[in-house]
């Protein structure tokens, strides 16, 4: 048992609990830490000679810690030395642990790359959800992301990355690479690849399928006839949206369809945002596809529990309790609303467009675009009245 400090004192007898240490206690009830240690122990040196090193379970609390508030190795070394939460989170006391350098976060980061163990950590979560029952196989939202590179050639090879290349969305430039997902009708994520900017967002998508669907799901993005051909030969409803052309453009019939289809297809884009907008992963950090692809996977296994986290907490199939492991926990957070567990690394603009319990603003123009998707149902069925067909749901289905 470690000796208590007087920090730490202070620290118990605050008044306010952060939201950052909120955060940290949900994430610690929800993530399957048994399971992932197991997988990266036979791994990971077991100190025979040499140094001891640091324990896994303190390097995996620190490595998940990076990713959640998007931070480099020196970041992670100078935010355990600032942050109080993320000590306890690591189960470190700054008077008695060595806390760990920048050299050997670094370290355990591409012991995880070179053994591939991100990829393991992503399928030991996707398992977990498919025995706990929250990830569901009977249809796939497919979708892509863009995400930016350094496009600069001020660097010691005087060139970009060879692996990046660039492509145009609409009248506007992009270098980087692209994350291909393929999701469950909830928005979980259990399908993964990466490829560079140019590759159009239909070329993985038999990647993205893992071939028990029953109905599958895209933007006007992942259309193809044979596709749709091939799909419904083998028995799965293909309800990607239909493109248009200039010449030849969407009728209104279509249009509704569409935006039909839309309202679960945007279901896919969940993990998106969380992994984008909550936890700042819009920019590679590193050179090369491997190396951005193996965060993308750590990443996207903890966003499912992060989006899951309410369920698996009421469920009790997962210890709900709050804090650390250890001698020292973080004080318990009772009747608190659940949506404001995040960190705090994310802008106000971001916070205010999630929390919008809390800011009447943000909570009236979410109101207002539920409004107007009521409005869309009721124009979508409306024309299908007039057409002789008995709803919307007759097509989309």
């Amino acid at each position: 048992m470690k000796q208590t400090t007087f920090a730490s004192l202070a620290w118990d007898g605050k008044k306010r609990v952060t939201r950052r240490e909120r955060f940290l206690g949900e994430m610690d009830g929800v993530i399957p830490w048994t399971r992932i240690i197991g997988l990266i122990e036979p791994h990971y040196p077991k100190g025979e000679s040499g140094r001891p090193p640091n324990p896994l379970a303190v390097m995996l609390r620190i490595y998940f810690m990076q990713q959640w508030f998007n931070l480099s190795d020196p970041q992670a070394e100078d935010g355990l030395y600032d942050s109080e939460s993320m000590r306890r989170f690591a189960g470190l006391e700054l008077a008695d642990d060595a806390l760990p350098d920048e050299t050997t976060i670094c370290k355990f980061r591409h012991l995880l790359e070179r053994h591939q163990l991100t990829g393991a950590i992503f399928e030991e979560v996707r398992g977990l959800l498919e025995e706990r029952r929250p990830l569901l196989k009977s249809g796939t939202i497919v979708d892509a992301t863009l995400i930016a590179a350094p496009p600069s050639t001020k660097n010691q090879d005087r060139a970009r990355d060879p692996e990046m290349r660039q492509t145009r969305k609409g009248k506007q430039w992009h270098f980087g690479m692209k994350l291909h997902v393929g999701t469950d009708l909830q928005g979980l994520v259990h399908t993964l690849t990466a490829t560079h900017a140019a590759v159009p967002d239909v070329n993985p998508m038999p990647e993205l399928l893992h071939g028990q669907e029953k109905v599958v799901y895209g933007d006007r993005a992942y259309w193809r006839q044979q596709d749709r051909a091939l799909l419904e030969d083998l028995g799965v409803r293909y309800r990607v949206n239909r493109r248009g052309t200039r010449k030849n453009p969407l009728p209104e019939q279509w249009r509704l369809i569409n935006r039909a289809r839309s309202r679960i297809r945007a279901r896919g884009e969940h993990a998106l945002r969380v992994v984008k907008q909550l936890w700042g992963f819009t920019k590679v950090r590193y050179r090369g596809l491997a190396k951005n692809l193996a965060r993308a996977y750590t990443m996207f296994a903890l966003a499912n529990l992060y989006l899951m986290r309410r369920q698996l907490a009421q469920a009790g199939q997962v210890p709900a309790q709050l804090g650390i492991p250890g001698s020292q926990r973080a004080t318990p957070i009772k009747n608190r609303p659940s949506n404001s567990l995040r960190p705090t690394s994310v802008s106000c603009s971001t916070a205010n467009s999630v929390a919008n319990h809390s800011f009447p603003r943000e909570r009236a123009k979410a109101e207002g675009a539920g409004l107007g998707r009521r409005r869309a149902d009721l124009d979508a069925d409306s024309y299908f009245s007039r057409h002789g067909i008995r709803s919307a749901l007759y097509v989309f289905w």
